[in-house]
């Protein structure tokens, strides 16, 4: 029986099928059997995991057909032999690995295979002694002369994340452990290979995405929306068969079901509910975010065209991957393609099949988007009372506290960042009260509980800087909805952080003065490769801020995945964890901090501040400041749940990703170690690291505990006068929602009658 209904799908893109169908079909074939993938072939049947008959019912030419209707003939011939390729891969090593739980004898197969992927070319390589490596060695040969070598770089890049991170999926089926959300959404795009596809996308489209654009915000989400989406559709797909046939627990239907404790039709649902929403945020990145790109960069006509065509591809490859699955022997589909359209209701009669099966398809993309730009501003929620959060570390505080206290007013006193500064209204982004109330050098000496005084110091301030942009940003142009000198602004910062140690520029206000100082006193013994890092991660800061104004002004909530992201980079963890990392670069590898481990290590660590954080700052976000960019509200928002629900979702998943911590911690780091024989000197600084994270979850929740930004009386004291982000004087609305309400002849009326804190319309939640 099937385990429940295939969901109406959103497809806004028609499918087409390529006319080389039938010669794909054939060729396929031959090299299958050529390479040992089939019976009958030159090298023998003792590899070969499918029949025949198998291999046509999964009609892997029909998959590259549909989602490259545009490719030439040999090229779909060469695109078409990759997927059987991959897809070979995927079932040799579920027999091969997978049932029998060889995790060792995985691990060194998998990273044998890098050795066939030379980006350049060398007299080197090794022999190839199976179908996989044979067919890999064939495939890189024909591939190379037709692409350049930094598209060669990134699709190898691509393809060993693959091949290696398969290790992960093993690792989990081994010890009978299925995935946190987080965690799988991020693992599922190295490991299903959709980012390989948009790679070969180029190949189909004979185009490549231009060098200094493919690694930029716009270019990653497109690749990472595409990814997604075809991940969780071939999960729905395919739960009957992987749940039930190959206890496969690596499914992201199997995820949601698991995490949410709901039956399989509804974790369908929400599955199928956030696929919708990762095509969302592919539209809305390609319409709104990559044109800018390419004029910030100053691409040409040609190089335009070039990423039109890469994302026309992408969009090809959805809606040709959704027909396939509907068509393919290896899901369950059955019915699928005759009964869809029918069960909607409206006119029937010659002609209105093709409008009923339009509307089926875009009917949940239209209704997830009406729900995402509804949000009412400034909705009056209260205050939000918090369940027990698991936390396993103690908190442990330095014993500079008080010194760092005295600093830290001194210094933000000295920036201006307590004085009047130009906005709205004159009124300044905090007063002295507020400062003090916020007590940045208390939640400076628990995460770095070991720091020097001058350390100390420098943490606080950092701290300072980071919140008070975090508050700047909106209290200048997110009232006026000014996102061209939003981005001005935050170019000029950059210009406060020379590599080279250079002169800056006459700060213009708190902002730059601050970053000014900062730089100085942070970078002067770093080297030139340890001050381009840090650099990197104070911009992806600044630039995170221009991405929550871009969803301000549109009115957006965001999407799930994209806000747990960004998350990171607002809340300035990237920045603060690339600081505390850099002290350890002369003693650790750069290769380890940048393995699947590592990176979910910190990821997890992140996820459990940055929700730590908007757990305690929802009323003051949501009532406040009218924002959307909270954690509980995007729970609210996608799965339509009330604030208490969402916030025991949260809570749960916050427990999650501490579990995912310990376990890396107590498993799968000391395997990593071993694998790099790392020193003495390196064990002990990765070790540190790993204390820092732990201080650093337990410091920031115990700060939120007992900071008073985030407290209902100073929230109301500062909204009926005081000074900072959304508040007014004498009793006035907030100027970001006095801004943002009608204006117009009679409207004046309307305003007067809004009570403070309150806006026109208001929604229940």
């Amino acid at each position: 029986m099937k385990p429940f209904e295939l969901p109406d799908f959103y497809v806004p893109w028609p499918a087409r099928l390529n006319p080389h169908l039938e010669s794909a079909r054939e060729h396929s074939k031959a090299w299958a059997r050529e390479m040992g993938m089939l019976p009958g072939g030159p090298i023998g049947d003792d590899q070969a995991v499918w029949d025949e008959p198998t291999f046509d019912a999964h009609d892997y030419a029909l998959l590259c057909a549909y989602t490259h209707p545009e490719a030439p003939e040999q090229i779909l011939h060469l695109v078409t032999d990759w997927y059987v390729w991959v897809f070979y891969f995927d079932d040799h090593f579920l027999e091969r690995y997978k049932r029998t739980r060889d995790l060792a004898g995985a691990r060194k197969y998998l990273t044998g295979l890098a050795g066939f992927m030379p980006v350049h070319p060398t007299g080197e390589r090794p022999v190839a002694e199976n179908p996989v490596e044979w067919g890999l060695a064939d495939l890189w040969d024909r591939t190379s002369p037709v692409m350049s070598a930094d598209w060669l770089g990134r699709f190898s890049r691509s393809t060993r994340n693959l091949l290696e991170d398969c290790v992960w999926e093993l690792t989990n089926i081994t010890e009978d452990r299925v995935p946190n959300p987080v965690e799988y959404v991020e693992m599922r795009r190295r490991v299903g290979g959709a980012p390989w596809s948009a790679d070969l996308v180029e190949v189909a489209a004979g185009v490549e995405i231009p060098a200094v654009i493919a690694e930029t915000r716009p270019m990653r989400v497109l690749k990472d929306t595409f990814a997604d989406a075809v991940h969780l559709r071939n999960d729905i797909f395919s739960y009957q068969r992987e749940t039930q046939e190959e206890g496969e627990l690596n499914n992201g239907v199997l995820v949601i079901e698991r995490f949410l404790g709901c039956g399989p039709q509804q974790a369908a649902d929400t599955t199928n509910d956030l696929l919708t929403s990762r095509l969302e945020q592919f539209e809305n990145t390609a319409l709104t975010e990559v044109p800018p790109l390419c004029d910030e960069h100053g691409l040409d006509a040609a190089q335009r065209a070039s990423v039109l065509a890469y994302a026309k591809g992408l969009q090809d490859w959805q809606s040709g991957g959704h027909e396939w699955h509907l068509r393919s022997s290896r899901y369950m589909n059955e019915g699928a393609v005759t009964s869809r359209g029918w069960a909607l209701p409206g006119p029937s009669g010659l002609g209105t099949e093709t409008a009923r099966l339009l509307l089926s398809r875009i009917r949940p993309g239209l209704r997830r988007r009406s729900r995402q730009q509804s949000q009412v501003l400034f909705t009056p929620v209260g205050h939000l009372p918090l369940p027990e959060l698991h936390m396993p570390y103690p908190v442990r505080t330095s014993p500079h506290l008080d010194r760092a206290r005295r600093h830290a007013v001194a210094w933000a006193r000295e920036m201006g960042m307590l004085d009047a500064a130009p906005g709205p209204g004159g009124r300044g982004v905090w007063d002295e009260r507020r400062f003090l109330g916020f007590d940045f050098p208390h939640c400076a000496a628990m995460i770095h509980a070991d720091a020097s005084a001058e350390q100390l110091d420098l943490s606080s301030d950092w701290l300072a800087w980071g919140t008070y942009g975090d508050d700047y940003y909106p209290l200048v142009f997110g009232a006026t909805r000014n996102l061209a000198a939003a981005k001005l602004c935050t170019e000029r910062l950059s210009a406060f952080m020379p590599v080279d140690g250079g002169p800056v520029p006459e700060p213009a206000n708190p902002l730059e003065r601050g970053l000014a100082d900062l730089w100085r006193r942070s970078t002067g013994s770093m080297a030139v490769p340890a001050r381009r890092q840090f650099r990197t991660a104070v911009r992806d800061m600044t630039a995170s801020w221009l991405w929550e104004l871009a969803n301000q002004a549109q009115n957006r909530v965001p999407d799930p995945v994209d806000y747990i992201e960004m998350r990171r980079r607002t809340f300035g963890s990237d920045m603060t964890m690339s600081l505390s990392r850099l002290s350890q670069l002369d003693a650790v590898p750069e290769e380890v901090y940048r393995s699947t481990v590592m990176r979910e290590l910190d990821s997890a660590a992140q996820d459990y501040a940055c929700f730590t954080n908007d757990l305690f700052s929802y009323q003051k976000e949501i009532e406040f400041e009218g924002e959307f960019h909270n954690i509980v509200l995007v729970v609210e928002n996608f799965l339509g749940v009330d604030r208490l629900r969402a916030r025991d979702i949260v809570a749960d998943l916050m427990t999650a990703r501490m579990r995912q911590f310990e376990r890396i911690l107590a498993e799968e780091l000391p395997t990593l170690v071993d694998e790099f024989e790392l020193t003495e000197p390196a064990r002990r600084a990765l070790t540190r690291h790993c204390d820092e994270l732990k201080d650093w979850m337990a410091g920031i929740l115990e700060w939120h505990r007992r900071c008073a930004r985030y407290r209902e009386a100073e929230l109301r004291r500062t909204a009926a006068g005081g000074a900072g982000p959304g508040s007014g004087a004498g009793g006035h609305l907030p100027v970001r929602m006095r801004l943002s309400s009608p204006t117009g002849v009679g409207t004046s009326a309307i305003r007067l009658v809004l009570p403070p804190g309150g806006s026109a319309s208001r929604g229940n939640r």
